[in-house]
């Protein structure tokens, strides 16, 4: 028998605070193990939302089609499919729903029996892989006593259960209590259909609406992010860095988002526009404003770059190679034409140096950062749910890559006079990530902005060449290769060896990767099953390169499949006509034993704490701690 250090017995005093007599032991010992044996709850993996706002709220409405399985699987003996459709679409979209029958025909009482009824048969059925005491959780508090003794009547077996049930449903309803009864119950299901919701990275860029997704997701019950390259900029800009801050205002301008920055975050774009259309007359406002930024921004890079010399970025140092006078530039023995042809802010011998009304709009946009509460509740909450990399049931999660070297070899790096590769890599950037939102320093800000775009960023992964990208026309002035890590993984024996680097099994392993399109032709799953790359062009502007509207990987007890979506049609179509987003599952990768809580990462957590109940117990059998004393 293990002996009690004093550190322990310590430990299990406190404990015993909690679990006071063998009583209350013996009902939380017999509670974990129990849930231990239950089947694994569903998990559901998506990235590259890029702020697509309706498609997205709607994957989440009907949980990437789960809940369409679910009641088909339950009411196909029972209702047509014209009936089961309708039911779900008053799943998804309750309140719309409902009044929109509401108007094309009055519903009767009888309808809201029956639909509350049907709802609390769907819960029951979807509940079957949770304790009690997480249904109840799930139940939204303001109808939990309803919600909690409907779904505990056995209506089949007697009698007065079916007339309990039938007077608590018709009260709620002749209160006019039915619409918001059915709303909660909604959320419950959506609640029970998906345990655990994992987006692998960028809710930001091209969209129109990345700040309402992120209001969404934080109320969501149960959802956890790898930080994407375009989360990372935004959080950088949160953390103050300049360089950020013009980056994702040139972004977002560029697609036409002004809103996000004014209206989404409290942004103004006065300063900026009023030096534009100073500098820039004869272009249009939002074109001026896009080249002022723009040239900001090459500035604040270029002063960054040479702070940072361990970088290794100097052959992005390009405006001080043009020549203003011929409007072109010349590097590597080549001189190209530029596509902008004013250049009224390049002045002097350093074309780095900002002006001085270029850095009065800087300290007005930085001032704006650091006051948008909208933003900051935001940033917040991707790190404190988010991370660079997540081991989640034996599998690996990023967004982009694990940096190697051209012979397939983890890359080493140095930084702060240590060396890093691998896993050690990805934890350095990920520590610096949160300290650079505590201190809110340019030199820790930096740093954000080398993960949003330095050629070994674990969440970039590509030599990026934006002043080429931006400032010349000529597509041959650029490449922008990928780091080896995507040609690696495409191979059996380099996804076991990244397996194996972050010490998980590389036979029952998998990788689940983000941040790179799936194309027409190619497959999501590759090396053998070894990763499964999810990006599916969630955006629209990737649709017609991947022919599908973004993946969802949902991971059940039974294996990982994998769910194409087609376009959405839109919420109205959804509302009126009960049409769904059509997926298809292109892949399943069965486990070859049904996987149960005690194999995940939960399974751990309560194995642990089983332990130390365990030990408690044992403490009070053998006297070391009294139970009479905690009573």
């Amino acid at each position: 028998m293990k002996k009690f250090s004093k550190e322990e017995i310590r430990f299990l005093t406190l404990l015993s605070e909690k679990y006071p007599n063998v009583q209350s032991l013996y009902n939380a010992i017999c509670s974990i193990n129990a849930t231990l044996i239950l089947p694994k709850g569903t998990e559901h993996f998506m990235s590259d939302i890029h702020g697509e706002l309706e498609a997205f709220v709607h994957i989440l409405n009907n949980c990437s089609g789960v809940i369409k399985e679910k009641a088909n699987s339950l009411f196909k003996e029972e209702f047509s499919q014209k009936e089961i459709d309708e039911i779900c679409a008053i799943i998804y979209y309750p309140e719309q729903k409902l009044a929109l029958l509401e108007f094309e025909k009055s519903i009767s009482q009888d309808f809201y029996l029956d639909l509350i009824f049907r709802l609390t048969e769907l819960t029951k059925f979807m509940s079957v892989k949770y304790t009690r005491n997480e249904i109840r959780s799930a139940i939204p508090e303001e109808y939990f006593f309803i919600i909690d003794e409907l779904l505990n009547t056995e209506l089949y077996e007697h009698e007065n259960q079916r007339h309990y049930h039938n007077a608590i449903t018709k009260t709620a309803i002749e209160m006019g209590a039915q619409i918001e009864l059915i709303k909660a119950f909604c959320l419950l299901i959506k609640r029970l259909a998906v345990r655990k919701l994992y987006v692998l990275g960028d809710i930001y860029d091209r969209g129109a609406s990345p700040d309402d997704i992120m209001d969404l997701l934080m109320e969501h019950h149960a959802v956890y992010f790898t930080w994407g390259n375009h989360d990372i900029l935004w959080m950088g800009a949160a953390c103050l860095n300049l360089a950020c801050i013009a980056a994702s205002v040139r972004n977002t301008l560029n697609y036409g988002h002004m809103h996000l920055l004014e209206s989404g975050y409290g942004i103004s774009m006065r300063p900026l526009y009023a030096l534009a259309q100073k500098l820039y007359p004869n272009l249009s406002q939002d074109e001026a404003a896009l080249k002022t930024i723009t040239i900001i921004m090459f500035k604040l890079e270029g002063q960054l770059i040479k702070r940072h010399p361990e970088y290794k970025l100097d052959e992005r140092l390009k405006l001080h190679l043009i020549d203003t006078k011929k409007r072109t530039v010349s590097y590597d023995g080549n001189t190209w034409p530029l596509i902008h042809q004013q250049f009224p802010t390049l002045l002097g011998d350093d074309f780095y140096a900002l002006t001085d009304e270029e850095l009065y709009v800087m300290e007005a946009l930085k001032e704006d950062f650091a006051k948008s509460e909208r933003l900051h509740k935001h940033m917040q909450f991707f790190y404190k749910r988010g991370a660079v990399y997540m081991i989640q049931n034996g599998n690996l999660l990023l967004h982009g890559c694990v940096p190697l070297t051209k012979d397939g070899e983890l890359l080493e790096v140095s930084f702060d006079g240590d060396t890093y590769s691998g896993q050690s890599f990805l934890d350095y950037c990920d520590a610096k990530a949160r300290t650079a939102y505590q201190t809110k320093s340019e030199m820790d800000g930096d740093f954000m902005w080398f993960l949003w775009c330095g050629d070994f960023s674990p969440l970039c992964g590509r030599k990026m060449a934006t002043f080429a990208h931006l400032m010349i026309a000529d597509r041959a002035a650029f490449s922008e290769p990928r780091d080896p890590y995507y040609t690696f993984n495409k191979t059996v024996e380099g996804c076991e060896m990244l397996l194996e680097s972050f010490n998980l099994d590389p036979k029952e392993g998998h990788i689940i990767n983000g941040h790179t399109p799936v194309l027409i032709g190619e497959s999501p799953v590759r090396a053998g099953g070894r990763i499964l790359v999810i990006d599916g062009g969630f955006c629209k502007a990737y649709h017609k390169r991947t022919g599908i509207a973004g993946y969802t990987l949902i991971s059940n007890s039974h294996g990982l499949r994998i769910v194409a979506h087609h376009p959405f049609e839109g919420v109205e179509n959804a509302v009126e006509n009960n049409t769904d987003i059509s997926s298809t599952q292109e892949e399943f990768i069965p486990y070859k034993l049904r996987q149960t809580v005690r194999d995940t990462n939960d399974g751990i957590e309560l194995n642990e704490k089983l332990n130390d109940l365990y030990r408690l117990l044992e403490a009070y059998h053998m006297g070391i701690i009294d139970p009479a004393n905690n009573v």
